[in-house]
């Protein structure tokens, strides 16, 4: 299979482990869109354009001789609102105008289940309503909106909707626990943590955006929740990375509502990094169906959320002195801690 693929956003964490994946089908050309640099062993196996989704010229340069786009260039909740939707909005209006024009033969869009907001009952279908909270989640609606659009013009527009995803490469407010752990620290959970919180592993969803670029357009030109099959609560979830560390420490519930007022103020005076949809939602169940994308897409995920959690800590462990020493707001940096790191020395 001789194709050559556009992966938008492909310096980031999902984008580096689509990149890896189609380096090893054979045959794929791949290039990469990215505002950051591509700073990865792979860099002298690929294109690289360096670029925002939301300037058209580059974006039309970048889809040159394109035939599969893989758009999972987004802003993160933490961002300033403008700057969410003019990334999640008008970046994928752009990119999706170029993929037409050049007669690309189908575009990925890798959305989110935050789509959904914060809903009344679970498991979540793809036909569920969409309500999504804060600019973030209304910004994911209105970028599928655009899918929708282009679809009706004749384009092959597969959106998935994947679940909070982690791996090799995933920091971000994932590296809390993993730096807990590793520290020899008891891990606090906002609530009894007996709610169910359905996570992925970013190699299950590699292997469900590669079923959406082979299978039949006919098949795939839809819409798919991707999640983990097997995951219990997020107290025995969580609990894995505790174990693998090996200090016999435990996750420790904390009342809910108290835990959530304290971390409001905490993040309004910026001494958190935990937003509102983090702490908000940490205590509540969590989980979509994937039931169509194992029916129509045979998707069969490989990793259960304890899996996908020891899988992304045994990688931060072997990786730690790489970025002992940075913090950012990407998923690909630890984020800071703020005072959430003297909190840390009490558990």
């Amino acid at each position: 299979m001789d194709k050559t693929v556009l992966i938008s956003g492909g310096s980031g964490f999902l984008g580096i482990n689509m990149v890896r994946h189609l380096l090893g089908q054979g045959g794929m050309k791949v290039r990469v869109l990215d505002i950051a640099d591509f700073d990865y062993p792979e860099a002298d196996r690929i294109g690289f354009i360096k670029g925002d989704i939301r300037d058209r010229e580059t974006v039309a340069r970048a889809m040159e001789g394109v035939q599969w786009v893989i758009h999972t260039a987004a802003a993160l909740p933490l961002y300033k609102p403008a700057d969410i939707f003019s990334t999640e909005v008008e970046g994928t209006r752009i990119l999706l105008e170029a993929a037409h024009t050049a007669a690309v033969e189908r575009l990925v869009h890798i959305s989110s289940t935050a789509v959904y907001g914060i809903p009344d009952h679970h498991p979540l279908l793809e036909d569920d309503k969409l309500d999504g909270v804060g600019p973030y989640g209304q910004a994911k609606i209105d970028a599928e909106a655009a899918c929708h659009e282009y679809r009706e013009k004749g384009m092959c527009v597969p959106i998935l909707r994947p679940k909070s995803f982690i791996g090799p490469e995933r920091l971000g407010v994932f590296a809390l626990l993993y730096d807990w752990a590793q520290d020899g620290r008891n891990f606090p959970m906002i609530g009894s943590g007996n709610n169910r919180y359905q996570l992925l592993d970013v190699a299950d969803l590699c292997d469900a955006i590669w079923l959406c670029l082979t299978l039949d357009a006919e098949i795939v030109n839809d819409t798919f929740n991707i999640g983990a099959r097997e995951f219990t609560t997020m107290r025995e979830d969580y609990q894995a990375v505790l174990d693998e560390a090996g200090f016999g420490r435990r996750i420790i519930g904390f009342p809910a509502r108290p835990v959530i007022l304290a971390l409001r103020i905490l993040e309004a005076l910026h001494l958190s990094p935990l937003y509102k949809w983090v702490y908000e939602t940490a205590c509540e169940d969590s989980f979509v169906s994937i039931e169509k994308a194992e029916r129509v897409l045979g998707y069969n995920p490989r990793f259960s959320n304890k899996d996908a959690l020891v899988r992304n800590y045994k990688w931060y462990m072997a990786n730690l002195d790489k970025f002992r020493d940075s913090s950012g707001v990407s998923h690909r940096v630890p984020w800071k801690q703020g005072i959430l790191g003297l909190i840390k020395h009490f558990f």
